[in-house]
């Protein structure tokens, strides 16, 4: 019987962490030797053993290696970490490009594992890495996580929200811990699992010097001076394309007119990651590009391992762990030729569940089962451990036997046990085998999972207007990959506002939203905001559409494009590229081109799977490629050149030779996907839809917007409400956007808004204008919709009036000439002028009235009188004759093409001579008279 049964257990099942084991008392190992002798001892009883001290020394040294190698090795750990904090602070200056950024660590956050601030101008990114103490649970990928802020203080702002702090991170955030994350996973060496995380901050941003770069930069810094295992140092640029000059870094300003976004990041001597937009580039011109960034990035590296040699902390390389060697054989020996012919399923769904079938029973026969192997190097049998040895002057006594000598007991052969490993190893070595066969299946024959070759395209199928309401839409299905694309067309209350550190608001008025639904790989899973991958599939689709599209001038739409994927099977962005073109054509946008994505991967290392060495690129790659390959290249343009590129790489980077064969080759995969998406049947419209809104745009005097808008924006509402317009949008340059679903509404919202900023001139005639109100001093009239003036009751009638109610009310329609406008803008009317005259043989003596015949014949009043005119006839083809003769009535005689047409029409009679007489000038095409009237189209008009 055990005499402590429950302390027997205790010591072996607790495994303590470092902390917790420096705390606790028993800790001691001569406590715990003690103690467990004494429990030995009385466990013998009777059978009287001698067992010596040594035995029991080795026995417990035996039990608690474990502890006993760990305790001081994370103790030099923690050791090391305490020392390694920087007395003082330590920077460098690293030259990149035309100028020189600082890196400096050693002053803020020396608790963290590592910490860098790096400065470009006055933008300054302040980079930590931190790691947890305990690993977690061993996985397929590294705990890596990535958080990246722009801080509004960095700019001198403060959140616009009720909270006045940051929120939850924007877009723009999310694509920039992208481009930090992508490039650190593939230095990371595998078996390492303490999670890590990278928090980077945007503390000073000049409105200069962009910051995703530095960012990218500064964790790569971060990341070297930290404990973590990595293999070598990362940097990254920025590379713009002026003219032809290439520029390092360039500034905000530089960027405007630069034909080329590149963002490279990678090490000493391979790239990692290329993210980049242009407009139709080539690709050698992108080559070139590339070369210089990897230019720039060296000489970052090797300035940033000086730093890490001085400043760096010891890396944690005992915390790898890897499965044991001999689990990868007896994986392959399990699952054997079952794994090659499940590789070889066409489908996906059906190849999916296969080998999550063949996992389950390989983790249960090395798990739960055991597995006795038949290989020759499994095959030996096992021996007792040297717990049983003896040296020579160890004495042993066993029941009973007395013996004065010393008894040497042989090693006894023990009957074969089946192995066992860890479910978490096997399925990692699992994964593993299945990459490295599905890579060797490619190299020695040549054949893809589905039978493709590593050049060809998997079979295209395209088509347009699926869904009627729908502005634009387009189904495009490349194998078992497909994406539906819908495209709806607005006005600027459309346009999505982007939050930036600058105080500028910025209104995108093109962009595509991309959706990955569990559906579409035949899972169940949570639906909810847009992961950082969904986030990061759409804006490459939108920068790689965003050059065909027509500037603002020539389609005013504010154009929103969703891609949600349907089936998904590999290169599900390079779909939406291809869908969102289509759906464009389909919604009547007018672009450029057509533009056609495809994602390229590769084997690099082919010698190793009975190849000649030279690196296979396959075109159009599966999910199940990109995850076993070694690359993920997506290339996206027409035959021309190049709109946008993504590239990201699973092993320790690739030169640009690589680089080259992957373009040429993503190149011939365009032309051919190109020429598949003009069979679309049936094809896109290329017609704006009869759903889609009419915008009309119209320039107006910049002085004139507050006319429009009104006091609170009053009268824009009123507008608004009176045609049944969406929404009409003024901007202080003049130019006034108008939305509508018909076209009546349109128009009538247009005659109003002419109206209002119409600029009126002292001598046009206004017809069939309403009375609003009378007053005793005249009447108030509106010659155009919110354009009222006064005729004063003296110009009301030739006669006399008393009261102008006498003879006028509210209401009552009339004509009026516009004889004054003063200082204040107000107008001053006279319906006398136009009146015929009640004495025509006293004309002589008042030269001041007028008269309008029927046949629309003005007959202005001539101020300066005394002086010969010449008469002025205008008929209906255009032509003019002039007489010399002197009239002594003066009048001038015009005869227009379309006298039914009232307020359209102006008609505009000779102005008295002086300092306030309007210039007039000549209309193209058009006669004009010496008095300054011209005639356009039949229609007198003041210019």
């Amino acid at each position: 019987m055990l005499a402590n049964p429950s302390f027997h257990g205790r010591p072996l099942q607790y495994v303590p962490t470092v902390r917790n084991e420096l705390c606790r008392p028993y800790a001691c190992p001569l406590q715990l030797h003690s103690r467990s002798y004494q429990f030995l001892a009385s466990s013998l009883g009777d059978k009287r053993k001698r067992i010596r001290r040594r035995s029991i020394s080795r026995i417990f040294k035996t039990q608690f290696s474990v502890r006993a190698s760990a305790e001081p090795q994370d103790l030099s750990v923690l050791a090391v970490g305490s020392a390694g904090v920087q007395a003082s602070p330590f920077s460098v200056r690293i030259p990149v490009g035309d100028r020189h950024i600082t890196v400096e660590t050693g002053l803020i956050g020396r608790q963290a594992s590592g910490a860098v601030t790096v400065t470009d101008g006055e933008t300054i990114i302040y980079t930590t890495v931190c790691l947890a103490d305990v690993p977690s649970e061993p996985s397929d990928f590294f705990p890596l996580s990535v958080h990246y802020q722009e801080r509004f203080s960095a700019a001198g702002r403060t959140s616009g929200g009720f909270f006045k702090r940051e929120g939850r991170t924007k877009d723009h955030e999310v694509l920039i811990c992208r481009l930090i994350d992508r490039p650190l996973r593939p230095t990371m060496l595998k078996g390492f699992y303490h999670e890590t995380q990278v928090l980077s901050w945007v503390l000073s941003y000049d409105g200069l010097h962009p910051p995703d770069a530095l960012a990218v930069t500064a964790a790569g810094i971060a990341m070297a001076l930290s404990e973590v295992p990595s293999s070598e140092v990362i940097a990254g640029v920025r590379i713009g394309l002026i003219g032809d000059k290439f520029i390092v870094n360039p500034t905000i300003q530089e960027m405007e007119n630069s034909k080329l976004d590149l963002l490279l990041a990678g090490t000493n001597n391979a790239i990692l990651m290329i993210e980049g937009y242009c407009d139709f580039l080539p690709e050698d011109k992108l080559l070139e590009a590339v070369e210089v960034g990897q230019d720039a990035v060296r000489g970052i590296c090797k300035e940033v391992e000086a730093l890490v040699q001085k400043c760096g902390k010891p890396k944690m390389l005992d915390a790898i762990k890897l499965p044991p060697k001999e689990l990868y054989k007896l994986v392959e020996e399990i699952s054997g030729n079952e794994l090659v012919e499940v590789l070889q399923i066409k489908n996906k769904i059906p190849r999916r569940k296969a080998l999550s079938s063949l996992e389950e029973n390989v983790i249960s026969i090395l798990s739960e089962k055991g597995y006795i192997s038949t290989m020759e190097a499994f095959g030996s049998t096992e021996t007792l451990p040297d717990l049983l040895e003896e040296d020579e002057d160890e004495e042993v006594v066993v029941d009973g036997e007395v013996d004065e000598g010393d008894v040497h007991i042989k090693p006894v052969a023990r009957k074969t046990v089946p192995l066992l490993f860890s479910e978490v190893d096997v399925k990692l070595v699992f994964k593993e085998v299945t990459s490295k066969l599905l890579r060797k299946r490619i190299v020695e024959r040549g054949k893809r999972s589905d039978g493709r070759t590593p050049q060809e395209i998997r079979v295209i199928d395209a088509r347009c207007g699926l869904l009627p309401r729908a502005h634009g839409s387009a189904l495009f299905t490349r194998g078992e990959t497909q994406s539906l694309a819908v495209v709806t067309l607005g006005d600027k209350q459309m346009a999505q506002k982007i939050d930036n550190l600058v105080d500028d608001d910025e209104y995108k008025r093109f962009y595509l939203q991309y959706s990955f639904p569990p559906s579409c790989v035949g899972e169940a899973g949570r639906v909810g905001a847009p992961s950082r991958r969904e986030i990061g599939h759409g804006m490459l689709a939108e920068r790689a559409l965003g050059p065909i599209l027509p500037p603002e001038d020539d389609f005013p739409y504010t154009v929103r494009v969703e891609s949600t994927i349907t089936e998904s099977n590999g290169s599900s962005s390079m779909a939406s590229v291809c869908g969102g073109c289509l759906a464009l054509q389909d919604a009547g946008v007018p672009v450029k081109c057509s533009i056609a994505g495809i994602a390229m991967g590769m084997v690099l290392d082919t010698k190793e799977f009975g190849g000649d060495g030279t690196p296979l690129i396959l075109s159009d790659i599966l999910g199940s490629e990109d995850a076993s390959g070694d690359m993920d290249f997506k290339v996206a343009g027409s035959d021309v050149g190049i709109t946008a590129f993504q590239m990201d790489i699973k092993v320790g980077g690739i030169t640009l030779p690589i680089m080259k064969q992957a373009l040429l080759q993503a190149k011939d995969g365009r032309k051919h996907i190109l020429a598949e998406m003009s069979k679309c049947s049936p094809p896109p419209s290329r017609k704006l839809s009869k759903h889609a809104p009419l915008i009309h745009v119209m320039k107006v005097k910049p002085e004139k917007i507050n006319l429009i808008i009104g006091s609170g924006g009053k009268k824009v509402k009123s507008i608004i409400e009176e045609t049944g317009v969406e929404a009409i949008d003024t901007q202080d340059d003049g130019v006034v956007k108008i939305t509508a679903k018909d076209l009546s509404s349109l128009e009538k919202s247009k005659a109003i808004i002419s109206s209002l900023t119409m600029v009126p001139v002292v001598g046009d005639i206004y017809r069939n204008c309403e009375i609003k109100s009378i007053a005793p001093y005249g009447v108030f009239v509106e010659i155009a919709p919110g354009r009222e003036g006064l005729c004063h009751i003296s110009e009301l009638s030739a006669n006399w009036l008393a009261k102008a109610e006498d003879a006028f009310k509210v209401g009552d329609h009339l004509d009026v000439k516009l004889i004054e406008i003063n200082d204040k803008g107000q107008l001053r009317l006279s319906r006398r002028a136009l009146l015929p005259d009640p004495e025509p043989e006293k004309q002589s003596t008042k030269p001041r009235n007028a008269s309008l015949s029927n046949d629309n014949v003005v007959s202005p009043k001539a101020s300066d009188k005394g002086k010969p005119k010449k008469a002025v006839t205008v008929s209906n083809d255009g032509s003019a004759s002039k007489s010399a003769e002197s009239l002594k009535d003066k009048t001038v005689t015009m005869k227009l093409s379309s006298p039914g047409k009232e307020a359209a029409k102006r008609l505009v009679s000779p102005e008295k001579d002086g300092p306030d007489k309007p210039q007039m000038k000549k209309s193209g095409g058009n006669i004009s008279s010496k008095s300054g009237n011209a005639v356009v189209n039949g229609e007198a008009k003041v210019v």
